[in-house]
């Protein structure tokens, strides 16, 4: 695979999905795990969100690996692997990026297993772990402005 440029408008969506899914995650109950635990849509609503979260950020750095460096990468986990290889991400980073794959992986594969008290934990501790990664991706990129295609459309 060729490296090319990384689009401009997918990074823009990605992470505004990201974003837009952590703060969905922050209206739920996240103070009070009994609270969150009383109605099983706020359970199913974490995983949502927080599936999506995930899914958008491994999805960024997906294309990142594609378009900036020519890299197809086909496992979730591979994803961090290639990033911190490339040193977008720190080795603390691409630890967490990696762990987040995983769960991704879980939920989506093993999702009869995720319990609601697990995602309450997750939404209610993790999330700065989200924005850190996205942050450095999105840092990352802001420093090479070389890889990024000059134009809106692609």
């Amino acid at each position: 695979m060729t490296p090319g440029r990384i689009r401009r408008d997918v990074v823009a969506e990605r992470v505004a999905w990201v974003r837009d899914m952590i703060d969905g995650l922050r209206e739920l109950p996240l103070g009070d795990e009994r609270e969150f635990l009383a109605a099983p849509a706020t359970a199913a609503a974490a995983e949502s969100y927080l599936r999506r979260a995930l899914e958008a950020l491994l999805d960024l750095g997906r294309h990142l690996l594609a378009k900036g460096f020519g890299l197809a990468v086909v496992e979730y986990r591979e994803i961090a692997v290639g990033l911190r290889d490339r040193r977008v991400l720190d080795e603390d980073e691409a630890a967490l990026l990696r762990e987040m794959a995983g769960y991704r992986n879980r939920m989506v594969h093993f999702y009869d297993e995720v319990t609601a008290t697990e995602l309450f934990a997750l939404a209610a501790k993790r999330l700065p772990d989200v924005e850190c990664v996205l942050d450095a991706v999105v840092r990352w990129i802001d420093d090479h402005p070389e890889t990024v295609d000059c134009d809106r459309g692609g």
